[in-house]
């Protein structure tokens, strides 16, 4: 067989599969410059406010959240989901703390990469000490990596 033919058929049998797909199995990646997920957004905005607060509840609830809407954005989103499921599984407001941090990383990686904006009021904020970024709402900095009852708890810059 001569190997523009092999080529040929193999590209019909994906056009064919392809064509059989249906769109769940391969979600669209949001639109550049569009505005992050809500889904994932407003539980890790609650996730962020807990630990600022020096708390843990509700943590792995909203973290289970975060990982149910990142699954649903398929494989561009899959660091997120990771990470969401990890932090879903602490106990501990220092566990959660650095699970936090893994998964604010996923989420600022998934966000650049596919150039995605911020909604109005929640901004991009970065802690020199660990060198971990964490997105939060309002215009006063609160370090959840520190939380309130630290020196630190104000530690930090927005981008």
């Amino acid at each position: 067989m001569k190997p523009s033919f092999v080529l040929a058929a193999l590209l019909a049998v994906v056009v064919v599969g392809a064509a059989g797909c249906d769109e769940k199995a391969f979600p669209k990646a949001p639109a550049e410059g569009s505005e992050m997920s809500k889904a994932i957004l407003d539980p890790y905005l609650r996730i962020e406010a807990a630990l600022v607060e020096d708390g843990i509840d509700g943590v792995r609830a909203n973290a289970g959240d975060v990982a149910t809407a990142a699954t649903a954005l398929g494989a561009p989103a899959m660091k997120i989901d990771t990470a969401a499921v990890k932090l879903a599984a602490t106990t501990t407001l220092t566990d959660a703390r650095e699970r936090f941090a893994d998964l604010s990383e996923a989420i600022d990686t998934y966000m650049t990469g596919l150039h995605l904006k911020t909604p109005e009021g929640v901004k991009v904020a970065f802690c020199p000490m660990l060198r971990k970024p964490w997105l939060q709402e309002g215009e006063t900095l609160a370090n959840p990596y520190f939380g309130k009852n630290n020196d630190m708890s104000t530690c930090g810059s927005f981008r």
